[in-house]
């Protein structure tokens, strides 16, 4: 192991020395799940970093179910969570994203619990075996339960010291909960937790070495009656920052159901001033929720050369759609304190129905995706990363938006030249056809180019689960000019169409494909990852199913996934493509 490790790590310093030769398509990034059976071979909700002193290295994460039991196990008609199993799924590139590698580690895993044609065989029993998610966490009391956040900062001396001499820091904070089936306060009170793992050897987290990655830290300030959820993290990565090295992360506390419908939910920024070992917590806006203010979700956190800490979050509108808006929060010294919220601009939801069997907002049809988050801001700044030198601060924001109806959803572009004092008007960057569902925008070191990644229907809403539904990643580019401004998109790319009817929630009553996609910017290419269908096989067993539970037909029987459908139902992948600077 070592002599490969050994080697391994020349071909990547090689590979930071060399210039990178770029694939211009696509390929799958969660290269170590497999094509079937369901539910083993469903990811979504992709996240991304950079490794800004070595902008060939890349980690990304995703909801990645492949340690889960397959749908025989037990009941063939179910396709349950296993409980314990962890769902972070974690993936390495060492050549700027055009090949990736999906690690495997040991822990606690269903891999076993194939099961047997027919409902007489036991339930599942879980096994220490090979996983492909982030490990320690059963060790620990804990399972990682996915909505994964990464980022790479500079590692600490032991004098206290932030250094890129130093090497790395990768941090993956993910959804945390406790490992038996009934809650216990001696891991930590509440429902779910945020938790962050790290490693400073990513070469050795890549090729499969447990012992690269530090047991995972509880970082949010639990309470009995807290679910945190939705958090996005940061490393303050620009030498030039008076606090660099902090690590930041936002999410929302949702702190239980309370009298009068309330569901009180504040906007929570945790730091760290040591690399993670230790975190102070926030609360950066009002506990509100409740059927008259719907609250807040979907934030994000950047900082800029100077160490000004930005977070971002949506404020939901009532109605269907609503429009709410995007709220800015600022702290001036290294996440201490914050300035109190102050809305930007408008931002409408792509909610034009809600499915009445899911009782969420869907956007492709019947049965179809949720998009609880598609307002969402997505945020990027050109800080300089890694020495701040050649930074222009300019902040880069994109959605998706429905302001203009169903089948008119656009993906809007937002900039800010003065430190989010004023921005740009929102503009649609949509190709022709496009159905804005997520996005994703990131900015290059010296603000030179900006990339959105986002994921679209091309498909208009359907009113049943029969006729074909496409799903599509899009990767545009812009440049910016010495002014700040953002100029025209062009299509870097678009993948190949899938059925999203192909995806599935694991109790199989619709459409799954989660909330996020990502991208990240260096100074000579642009990297973006998404949700993507076109390994799925659509079912029309389901399909029928499904549409039966919302007409009331009963006579229509619940499907077994692995006898009623095609192998691949249910592969949902992420895709991601990595792209050179097109006007350097």
């Amino acid at each position: 192991m070592t002599r490969f490790l050994t080697l391994f790590a020349c071909a990547i310093l090689v590979l930071g020395a060399a210039s990178v030769a770029f694939a211009q398509s696509d390929t799958r990034v969660s290269s170590g799940s497999p094509a079937t059976p369901f539910s083993e071979n469903k990811q979504n909700e992709p996240a991304l970093a950079v490794d800004a002193n070595h902008p060939n290295i890349l980690a990304a994460g995703s909801n990645d179910e492949l340690d889960e039991e397959a749908c025989n196990a037990g009941n063939d008609t179910t396709c349950p969570f296993t409980p314990g199993i962890g769902v972070s799924g974690v993936y390495f590139s060492f050549d700027s994203g055009n090949t990736w590698t999906q690690p495997t580690y040991t822990g606690l895993s269903a891999r076993n619990c194939q099961g047997l044609v027919g409902n007489s065989d036991p339930a599942c029993r879980p096994q220490v075996g090979p996983i492909g998610t982030l490990p320690w966490y059963f060790e620990n009391g804990l399972v990682a339960d996915g909505d994964p956040a990464l980022a790479f900062g500079p590692r600490r001396s032991a004098n206290g010291t932030f250094s890129w001499a130093n090497g790395s820091r990768l941090y993956y904070a993910n959804l945390t909960s406790n490992l038996g089936a009934t809650r216990t306060d001696e891991t930590f009170k509440g429902f779910e937790a945020i938790g962050v793992s790290r490693t400073d050897n990513v070469v050795a987290a890549a090729a499969g070495d447990k012992s690269a990655w530090m047991p995972p830290v509880i970082a949010s300030k639990q309470n009995s009656t807290l679910f945190a959820d939705k958090e996005q993290i940061w490393a303050d990565n620009a030498s030039s920052s008076a606090f660099f090295g902090n690590v930041y992360i936002c999410y929302v506390a949702y702190r239980g159901q309370e009298k009068g419908n309330a569901f009180p939910s504040p906007l929570v920024v945790i730091s760290s001033r040591d690399g993670g070992d230790t975190w102070i917590q926030q609360q950066v806006t009002a506990a509100v929720g409740n059927r008259n203010n719907l609250g807040r979700s979907g934030c994000t956190i950047r900082t800029d050369s100077h160490g000004v800490v930005y977070v971002f979050v949506a404020t939901f509108g009532l109605g269907t759609p609503g429009t709410g808006s995007h709220v800015l929060i600022q702290s001036f010294d290294g996440g201490l304190t914050f300035t109190a919220p102050r809305a930007i601009f408008s931002a409408t939801d792509t909610c034009m129905f809600v499915d009445p069997v899911l009782g969420r907002c869907v956007m492709d049809g019947i049965a179809g995706a949720r998009d609880d988050l598609s307002p969402a801001p997505s945020v990027d700044i050109a800080n300089g990363a890694p020495t701040g030198a050649d930074a222009t601060d300019v902040i880069v924001d994109a959605w998706a938006d429905g302001r203009d109806g169903m089948n008119h959803e656009h993906v809007f572009v937002s900039a800010s030249t003065d430190h989010g004092a004023t921005w740009s008007a929102s503009r649609s960057i949509e190709s022709s056809g496009d159905r804005g569902y997520y996005a994703a925008p990131a900015i290059s070191p010296n603000g030179r180019d900006v990339y959105v990644v986002y994921n679209a229907f091309t498909t208009p809403f359907r009113n049943n689960t029969t006729d074909p539904r496409a799903l599509v990643g899009v990767v545009k580019h812009a440049d910016v000019s010495t002014s700040g401004a953002v100029g025209a998109f062009t299509e870097l790319h678009r993948g190949t169409p899938g059925d999203p009817r192909g995806s599935s929630q694991n109790n199989l009553v619709g459409e799954f494909l989660g909330d996020y996609v990502y991208a990240v910017a260096t100074r000579t290419y642009g990297t973006g990852v998404w949700n993507d269908t076109r390994n799925a096989a659509d079912c029309p067993a389901i399909d029928a199913w499904r549409m039966a539970l919302r007409t009331g037909d009963t006579s229509v029987p619940r499907p077994a996934p692995q006898q009623d459908c095609a192998p691949t139902w249910g592969n949902s992948d992420i895709f991601g493509g990595s792209f050179p600077d097109p006007t350097p």
